[in-house]
Formats: structure tokens, sequence, C-alpha cells
């Protein structure tokens, strides 16, 4: 059975706009007169230039390089990756959604978690696909993606993808390489592992950036590099993904401000592990405290922390109370982990009182 959709295996389809930007590199010189683009290049931007300066208003005329070159460069001599293996989009979600368009065409097979990040089964259902769920492992301190159900499934399903969030998306579990390529060796070879890898920024061991056949490695600006208002993410995918997931990207998708913000950051790298430890700091703070209240927080390598309540009834009485009171935390939509509430490690979560609907909850538990 093919890994990739049918029909991406003929020739083409070929993107008819690759951008100026792609057409230098190729021509080896810069082509300073851009009349065919069609863009607003003329544009005065008056306005947006008085409110967010001369820069922003450049870069908004025109439009990104479509092949993120710069973006990618950067990235490639960070992670220590060949170029080839490095796609750029705008977003992990975007990522994911790229990944179903080209691996599971409508009426196909996925498997993920019961109660993972919700927005892969809401594009999963969308691309007409059929999902499969499985449990979390729950134990005392312990809550996490079973990958021996995730891989039992995908054989017996016959399943074209795999979604699995590492860290995770509620639960903040993360798994290790060893175990990640484990999964993967026990899965179909005609099955992708789709990797959502949005905080590996913030896990405690040092994760691999190795290309790894049959994966695709999603990532992103959002978290880390506080860039989720400008839409930007990277996967890293071997030869044949990049290739055919090329033939079904969005080539505009990123903007030119998202790419000059992402290269700006990965040229200051300093700031950006300057916040994660911050992050950290403040993760730990927030488990620590609610951890003396009782609370049974969920070990985490994310920039959030999971608090277990005894049951969906007492945690949506906390996530409505907090609500109330102009807090909104998150409680996952799906029954099967109705009963945590995931809490970003902002410094707004540790202002006195800023909780106080969740500490009554736990004195009541």
């Amino acid at each position: 059975m093919p890994r990739f959709a049918d029909h991406l295996y003929r020739d083409g389809p070929d993107n008819p706009f690759p951008g100026i930007k792609a057409l230098e590199r190729r021509l080896g010189r810069e082509i300073p007169h851009r009349l065919g683009s069609n863009e607003g290049l003329d544009m005065p931007h008056r306005a947006l230039e008085a409110r967010f300066g001369a820069a922003l208003s450049d870069l908004a005329r025109g439009y990104g390089d479509a092949e993120a070159m710069g973006v990618r460069t950067r990235l490639a001599a960070a992670l220590n990756v060949e170029l080839e293996h490095l796609l750029v989009d705008a977003g992990a979600d975007s990522l994911l959604a790229l990944s179903l368009r080209a691996v599971a065409p409508a009426g196909t097979t996925v498997v993920t978690s019961a109660g993972s990040y919700p927005t892969f089964s809401y594009f999963a259902a969308g691309q007409g696909c059929r999902i499969v769920e499985t449990h979390y492992q729950q134990a005392p301190g312990l809550l996490a993606p079973d990958l021996g159900a995730l891989a039992e499934a995908a054989n017996r399903e016959e399943a074209r993808l795999v979604y699995l969030a590492n860290p995770d998306n509620p639960g903040g579990h993360v798994h290790n390489d060893a175990a990640i390529a484990a999964l993967r060796d026990a899965l179909p070879d005609s099955c992708t592992l789709l990797l959502d890898e949005a905080y590996h920024d913030f896990r405690p061991d040092a994760p691999s950036h190795a290309v790894l056949p049959g994966v695709i490695r999603v990532r992103t600006f959002s978290k880390a590099h506080g860039l989720a208002g400008l839409r930007i993410g990277y996967a890293l995918v071997d030869t044949e993904s990049h290739e055919m997931l090329m033939k079904v990207r969005i080539h505009y998708a990123v903007s030119s401000l998202a790419e000059a913000a992402a290269e700006t950051l990965l040229d200051h790298p300093d700031e950006t592990r300057e916040h994660i430890e911050a992050v950290i700091g403040r993760r730990e703070r927030l488990a620590t405290h609610l951890r003396g209240l009782g609370a049974d927080v969920l070990p985490s390598a994310t920039n959030f922390i999971a608090v277990r309540l005894p049951d969906a009834e007492l945690a949506a009485k906390a996530h409505g109370d907090l609500l109330a009171a102009g807090s909104l935390i998150h409680r996952p939509p799906h029954p099967a982990l109705g009963h945590i509430l995931r809490i970003s490690a902002v410094e707004d979560a540790l202002l006195p009182g800023r909780l106080a609907a969740l500490e009554k909850a736990l004195a009541q538990a």
C-alpha cells in the first residue's frame, strides 16, 4: 500500500507561482523590477506605517519567500539538519492539515489518543477520515498516550497515519527518542507517524533532530519563540515526504512578516533560551504551589501544567468558576480527559488569588 495519496505519485502538480525569491536564486542574480506579481507594491501604507513603522509596511506589500529559504537555512544550521529535510508552513496546525492532505485521503483510517490535541481530530474529520482512538495510560503520576495501543490499532485497522503529540497535549508527558523509534518500527511501512513536537523546546532532555523515515516531525515558533500571532512553524521530514508535502502546500501561506520575525529570533537564540528557562521556572513554581494544596499535578515537559481532578464534574465547576472570575484555563473537550485542567505557565497564573476557584475545588476534593 502506498504511504501517500495515490494521485501524488503522478507527475505534478507543480507550483505555478514559486515566487521571485526562488527565481532569483535559480538565476543567481537579483530582479530589481517586480512587474508581474500584481502585489500592491505602490500602496503608500501611511496608516500602517504610523502604527507599526516602516519595516512592517515594507514587508506587508510583497509576498513572502515561498521556499522560506532564510528560515530554513538558519534552522538547518541550528539543528544540524540538511536543508532539503526542512519544510516551513503557517504554524503547526497548518502542518497537521497539510500532512493529512498528503497522507490520508477521505475514507482512510487515522489513529490518535482519545483526548489528545483536538485540532488533529477536527482536521481529520473535515478531511473525511475514519478516526480510531486509543486510551491514555493512567496511573499515579502518569497520564500518557499508550504507544503500544497506538501501534496495535494502526496494524489492526490498516491506518494510513498515527498522530502523537510528544510532549503530550494536554497531559505534558514526554516519550524519549528510543520509545518514538520503537513506535515507528511497530507501525506498518505504509503508515506515517505524525509527530507533533510543538512543545519540544521545553523538554528536560535533549531531543534528537533526526530525520526519521516515515515520520513527519512538526514544530512551531508559537511557544518558545512567542510568535503565535504570526503563524509559522516547520517540519522535519524525509526526502519523499518533503516532495509530497510540497505538492499540496499553499505556497504563500507564510507571510513575509512571519518569515522575517522567525529569522530575527533564530539570529538571537539567547533571547529564546532565556524565555524557555523563565517558563520552566514558572512551571515548577506553579506545580509546587498547587501540589502544596493537595493537587495531583502531572509531570510536564511543556510550557503548561496539567492538574488531574477526581472527576469531570469538579473540573467543570472549577473551570466555569475561573472563567466567571475572568480567568480562562483549558479543560479538554473530550470526555475521556474531562477531569483534566491545563494551565499555562505565565506569570499571571502565579498572582495571589488568580486561581482561587481552583484552590477552592482542591479543598473540596
